[in-house]
């Protein structure tokens, strides 16, 4: 990319000058290896301060190149961005609620399949339009849903099936599709954790109507704040800018106007004749967009994406190796058959329900080694859920097995074998000892 306000003397100065606020790999046993992390480096800060030197702030140049290059690098058909992961779910549910889908439109009491052993934002959207999610098991090792249960999950009031290819490993896209065909269902594939990730040689998001992405610090590439929703049902493209732009029915980009040109010859709704269409609202939506200069900061972690994933997949192996000789205390993760994992963290779960998790995470901890959760374990023995309408097929014998018995530590691009080595002595310090 070339520079327009940054002057080529000042360039060399500026690129010493950052180097001292990017990334620094952690020294294992004296700081702490965090479980997830970002790897940013002076050329992602160059072109944030270009971005910023336009002066533009709102979304822009930055932006819509982004947009244009994340489809790209997926194969896509187009990709909005948003102001976070959770905000791209919000936005792709939402677009199944358009009247403008007349018969096919989500309504209330309408029911979404998915499952509870994951993030909320991906079971939110559905329970804040008032559809019901409806709650299948998950396997184990590879914690993707139960296919029995997800195809006895079905009735006529099933609409959609809106889940998440749980860290970076696929869900099961040959059944999801397949049931989707046959059921005339929407599918929103919730990829935040699996940039990169390949079902069948091809890239998870693409599968879908329409898939999502998070830009968090913790995730494959990184804007800071940020988010994508994919898009790959084109009619549903104007639909989900709308929601995501204050529900405006004008199209018009940022500072533009009359892009329809009969800006003042619309009649919708019981307006008159002739009202502003920039003023003109047909969905109940948000102002959901992100700044050109986190744009401009993902553009550049995009060139970067490939190498990224690459790493986390070389980490997630070289750590299971490592691993292996515990598997008499421990299962070990496994990747979906038919696909090509692009990891998120690395999944561990206690076989003995006797050995107390906490325990052990907390003796990671104590030894500098962050560890996360499964997220919401059972989402539905979540105190937030806790009164919310949804059904249940069957048992959730592992999900509960995971919220109890489950954790993950790092892979992450800024760890190298030296830390993955240290977090496999530790564990084995506590098992074998």
């Amino acid at each position: 990319m070339e520079f327009k306000h940054i002057d080529e003397q000042l360039l060399p100065l500026l690129k010493d000058k950052l180097k001292s606020q990017t990334f620094r790999s952690p020294v294992p046993g004296t700081d702490f290896i965090t479980a997830t992390g970002k790897v940013i480096d002076e050329q992602d800060l160059l072109y944030g301060i270009e971005s910023v030197m336009d002066g533009w702030l709102t979304t822009g140049r930055f932006a819509n190149e982004f947009e244009r290059k994340f489809a790209k690098f997926f194969g896509s058909k187009t990709s909005l961005l948003v102001n976070s992961g959770s905000s791209a779910n919000l936005v792709a549910f939402s677009a199944l609620t358009s009247p403008k889908l007349k018969e096919r439109a989500l309504q209330p009491g309408d029911e979404v399949l998915t499952v509870a052993a994951g993030f909320p934002t991906t079971v939110n959207p559905s329970i804040l339009w008032g559809c019901v999610p409806v709650i299948v098991d998950i396997d184990i090792p590879t914690y993707d849903f139960n296919v029995e249960q997800l195809e006895a999950a079905i009735t006529p009031k099933t609409k959609a099936i809106m889940m998440a290819h749980s860290l970076g490993n696929p869900f099961n896209l040959n059944k999801v599709m397949e049931l989707a065909n046959k059921h005339n269902l929407w599918v929103i594939e919730d990829n935040c954790d699996a940039l990169g990730a390949e079902y069948n040689g091809k890239k998870t998001g693409t599968f879908g109507d329409l898939a999502t992405v998070s830009f968090y610090p913790a995730h494959h590439i990184t804007m800071g704040e940020g988010g994508a929703v994919l898009i790959n049902n084109l009619k549903l493209k104007a639909i989900a800018e709308s929601f995501r732009d204050w529900g405006r029915d004008c199209w018009c980009p940022p500072a533009e106007q009359n892009t329809c040109k009969k800006r003042f010859e619309w009649e919708l709704g019981s307006l008159p004749f002739g009202y502003d269409h920039k003023y003109t609202y047909s969905h109940l939506g948000f102002n959901l967009k992100a700044t050109d200069m986190q744009a401009s900061i993902g553009l550049s972690q995009l060139n970067k994406a490939d190498e990224f994933v690459a790493k986390r997949r070389d980490n997630h192996n070289k750590l299971y190796q490592l691993l292996k000789p515990l598997e008499e205390y421990l299962i070990l993760p496994e990747a979906t058959e038919n696909s090509n994992p692009s990891w998120f963290g690395f999944l561990i779960t206690i076989r003995d329900p006797k050995i107390n998790r906490t325990e052990v995470t907390q003796y990671l901890e104590d030894n500098k080694i962050g560890t996360r959760l499964l997220f919401g374990g059972n989402l539905f023995k979540q105190p937030a859920y806790e009164k919310v309408p949804h059904r249940i097929v069957g048992e959730l014998t592992n999900t509960d097995i995971v919220m109890n018995q489950s954790f993950w530590i790092g892979v992450w691009p800024g760890l190298n074998e030296t830390h993955l080595s240290y977090m496999a002595e530790k564990l084995t310090n506590f098992f074998k000892k």
